[in-house]
């Protein structure tokens, strides 16, 4: 397939699915399981650039709050609503939307078994269901420890997300904030860092005497000095970050006493915790026998089928592929690999050449925006991801004020533009 053949599949107009309920004569099953970045995006494209395929969507909530920009909601600059999308405008293209959950996949009997009963047919199957935490990973941290030191790294209904807003606000200035964040791989490698940098931002306007203690299961990060520089300028003396080689890595937590401890020991009081714990992909792919001994989904890259059951397509978080950050824009690119290769699969067709892309902007503060930009292929057998050379790079160090500013505009307009392509 020409660069120009793929740039046009890939963003191809808006013509409505054929109706989805009745089923056409001819028209293929394609169910598509979980409603956030990659199952929206999938869903979205595959009414858009194949009219012929019957498109169901399988998602437990009524609307999807986003992580992206959900920190910007824990510090105060952004609105929850500003960050909820829902689903009417996939149901007007043609998709038919059930709220329900997924709870296993036969991928023999090609079926998906919904918890209220009923049990889907597909032809071909995007499975996109995100992460699951890792409760237990860090000894004392479990679902119900998370009801007071929360992760917020799955957004769900937000509740946590609000619950680390609501604790921030009620700490008294001079607190101390901690966070255990976790070795890779995990859910949008920058997240914590910029998390950092917004619950920065909040104290330097509210609680300016308190401290953020970062302890961090390895000793590099996602744009690392862009985030360090940022710091030095804009929170100068507020963040400590201590890397795995400085006692970082945060093994038990006590969160009656409010206490962070380390592997050698070190048992850190905070006044407001957030634990982001180890992660694999989320439940459903786990049941159905997908994931391997790292808990994450292994792919063929070209096609993104799943290497335990065929026909099965797994995009997002939950998949592994290599360096490919699990980020939303990859998520959104690669859901169009999916769509794009389970078409031509069911038209006995090859699958088209794949190249993925990934930007991801970070808020340092509220005009002071970072960014990263790489661009993948698969490797010719599907059994890995390459960096195409001197495709990407990272934002420009250096005091740069308009940069900044420039970026953080950059990174609103990026996140309109991908959720109007996910939902519209």
């Amino acid at each position: 397939m020409t660069t120009l053949r793929r740039r046009s599949l890939l963003t191809a107009g808006a013509a409505l699915c054929a109706p989805a309920l009745p089923r056409a004569q001819g028209q293929a099953r394609l169910l598509v399981i979980g409603g956030g970045f990659g199952g929206a995006s999938a869903a979205s494209f595959a009414c858009r650039s194949y009219p012929w395929l019957d498109v169901t969507l399988v998602e437990p909530q009524p609307r999807l709050i986003t992580c992206p920009y959900g920190n910007l909601v824990i510090a105060g600059e952004r609105r929850i609503e500003e960050i909820t999308h829902g689903y009417d405008g996939l149901r007007a293209r043609g998709v038919r939307v059930v709220q329900d959950w997924a709870e296993d996949v036969d991928p023999v009997a090609r079926r998906v078994r919904l918890r209220g009963g009923d049990a889907l047919p597909y032809d071909r199957l995007i499975l996109s269901p995100g992460i699951a935490i890792r409760f237990g990973a860090i000894d004392g941290y479990d679902e119900a420890a998370s009801g007071t030191m929360p992760h917020a790294w799955i957004a769900g209904d937000g509740a946590q997300m609000l619950l680390l807003r609501r604790q921030l606000e009620a700490m008294p200035d001079g607190g101390v904030v901690g966070l255990a964040i976790p070795a890779n791989p995990f859910r949008c490698p920058p997240g914590p860092y910029e998390r950092i940098s917004m619950i920065a931002h909040y104290l330097k306007r509210h609680k300016p005497r308190s401290k953020i203690l970062a302890l961090d299961a390895k000793d590099s990060f996602s744009k690392q000095a862009l985030f360090q520089d940022g710091w030095t300028a804009l929170y100068p003396g507020m963040i400590e970050w201590v890397p795995l080689a400085g006692d970082g890595r945060v093994v038990r937590v006590d969160v009656r006493e409010g206490v962070l401890e380390t592997e050698f020991g070190t048992r850190h009081r905070v006044d407001v915790g957030n634990v982001i714990p180890p992660q694999s992909a989320a439940r459903i792919a786990t049941a159905a026998g997908l994931t391997d001994r790292t808990g994450w989904v292994t792919v063929d890259t070209r096609t993104f089928e799943a290497r335990a059951a065929p026909g099965v397509h797994v995009i997002g978080d939950a998949n592994i592929p290599g360096p490919m950050p699990k980020s939303g824009f990859v998520a959104n690119s690669t859901a169009k690999q999916a769509v794009a290769s389970a078409a031509a699969l069911l038209r006995g067709e090859a699958a088209p050449e794949g190249v993925y892309f990934n930007t991801c902007y970070s808020h340092v503060g509220a005009e002071f925006g970072i960014s990263v930009v790489n661009i993948f292929r698969p490797s010719a057998d599907g059994t890995g991801i390459v960096e195409v050379p001197n495709s990407g790079g990272v934002s420009p160090r250096g005091n740069l004020p308009e940069q900044r500013r420039l970026e953080a505009g950059h990174a609103d307009d990026w996140y309109r533009s991908i959720t109007a392509d996910m939902f519209r």
